[in-house]
């Protein structure tokens, strides 16, 4: 019988099996300001030092401000998460990029871009979507603080071997649907908690069409459908994503490499404990309504009524999310205003996702009832190709804020912030209450939904602007 990828990859790590739970050697740890401190003063505690250094790329995200870096950090616990991961790598010797490098970003887009998220590989970071490394065909997954300090000292993690979902994904897409569209839809269907204990393969022809960008925006959200795991199968557009890479394998390795690569993929004959199909032309843009990433409807649709649904638990949770987003039942989603835009994450930061959101803009202004709206590159190489291209330009010229790479409004841990009540078209990945501000509204979106959003105040079908 044939195995998934996830088993093959899986299977290659194991160091040891013990009653049902499995000691995972770990290839790369990507380290940021939030999750690392407590880790290495466990270290020293204990004293011990790194098992394996050259694992590790450690940037800030979490905390640095997208405005004037050339001034200290204002708040005093973002400052001192930062200034401690300074130490630390100093201290330990570790490969950094500091907020003042033009390499820093977004872990999730730092790693990928360098070339150290490789084919087959085991990754874990402090972050729960660290899945979106799962898009180069790796077991990718987010991890706790003493998980941290347990991969420092032994680069070794002790896991449960995940179940295997698999989601196929066959059609074309319509013009403006998305990978984000994509992933919402998935969840929508499975809800948030369907890919729990499981970790799923997205796969079918939709899935093979999209950019290695829009694998990871996908891979992403695996994590908001309840999985530790996304992954999808390595092909030719990996291959060439990766070559060339600063920290990617050079000459004979290379080649040696991209044999290797080229074979994970699940077996034909692999068997999933999970499996289910959606067809991709079907799927129209997405726009959360609610609190949670399976609140979600398509722009033709409506607000939800609660008072439709016989389960008196959804019904109730419906009904606590609509009075927390201030709307209606049967409200046209073409139908809500927005007060702010945001541009950004890990889930859609790339330099794609800015050309697609630019493509949108041209030459357009945002409109009088937006309060804000950000562009935040998910690096400093980002920003920089974006400015080659002149995507900053418009965007500038439109009203948007042009800003520095980072986490930014994605959780509201630095400066950029929803005030209580500001409703914001995000390409975000969680819209949780709070999650971008207290008593902030967040609708899930892609790019190009955001940036249709900015210029005419509400949400718009991008259909129809073609």
């Amino acid at each position: 019988m044939g195995i998934s990828l996830y088993e093959k990859v899986f299977n290659r790590h194991v160091v040891r099996k013990d009653e049902g739970t499995y000691l995972l050697y770990i290839d790369r740890h990507l380290v940021h300001e939030v999750t690392s401190p407590q880790a290495f003063e466990g270290i020293r505690i204990s004293n011990r030092n790194i098992w394996r250094k050259n694992s590790i790329i450690a940037v800030p995200d979490h905390n640095v401000p997208t405005t004037d870096r050339t001034v200290k950090i204002k708040d005093p616990i973002s400052r001192i998460q930062v200034e401690t991961l300074d130490k630390n790598c100093e201290e330990f010797n570790l490969l950094q990029f500091k907020m003042d490098d033009r390499r820093q970003g977004i872990v999730h887009v730092v790693g990928p871009e360098q070339g150290s998220t490789l084919p087959g590989m085991t990754i874990v970071c402090g972050d729960s979507h660290t899945s979106t490394h799962g898009a180069f065909g790796a077991i990718a997954m987010g991890i706790g603080t003493s998980e941290v300090e347990h991969v420092f000292a032994t680069q070794c993690l002790i896991v449960n071997k995940f179940k295997t979902m698999r989601v196929v994904v066959n059609g074309d897409l319509q013009y403006g649907v998305t990978a984000k569209d994509v992933a919402l839809d998935v969840i929508g269907k499975i809800g948030t908690a369907g890919g729990t204990g499981h970790a799923i393969e997205f796969t079918g022809t939709t899935i093979q069409s999209l950019s290695m960008e829009g694998r990871m925006t996908l891979c992403n959200m695996a994590i908001e459908a309840g999985s530790r795991v996304g992954l999808i199968g390595v092909d030719n557009k990996t291959i060439d994503y990766i070559q060339d890479k600063p920290l990617a394998p050079k000459g004979d390795l290379w080649k040696k490499a991209k044999k290797d690569w080229l074979g994970l993929v699940s077996d034909e004959d692999a068997k999933f404990d999970s499996e289910i199909e959606i067809d991709g032309s079907l799927i129209e843009p997405q726009v959360t309504w609610g609190t949670s990433p399976e609140m979600v409807v398509s722009i033709t649709s409506k607000v939800p009524n609660p008072a439709d649904f016989s389960d008196k638990t959804l019904s109730s949770s419906y009904q606590i999310a609509l009075k927390y987003m201030n709307l209606k039942p049967e409200t046209p989603i073409n139908k809500i205003a927005i007060d702010k835009v945001f541009i950004g994450s890990c889930t859609n930061s790339r330099i794609e996702d800015l050309r697609a959101a630019a493509s949108i803009v041209g030459t357009k202004k945002i409109a009088k009832n937006i309060k804000l709206a950000l562009v935040v590159p998910g690096s400093g190489l980002v920003k920089l190709q974006a400015e080659s291209e002149g995507l900053d330009k418009i965007f500038k010229n439109a009203g948007f804020e042009w800003r520095e790479p980072g986490c930014s409004m994605c959780l509201a841990m630095n400066a950029d912030k929803l005030g209580p009540g500001e409703r914001c078209a995000s390409t975000s990945n969680r819209n949780f209450e709070g999650r971008q501000g207290q008593g902030g509204r967040t609708h899930l979106v892609s790019p190009q939904m955001a940036a249709a959003a900015a210029i005419y105040g509400k949400f718009v079908d991008i259909r129809e602007l073609n």
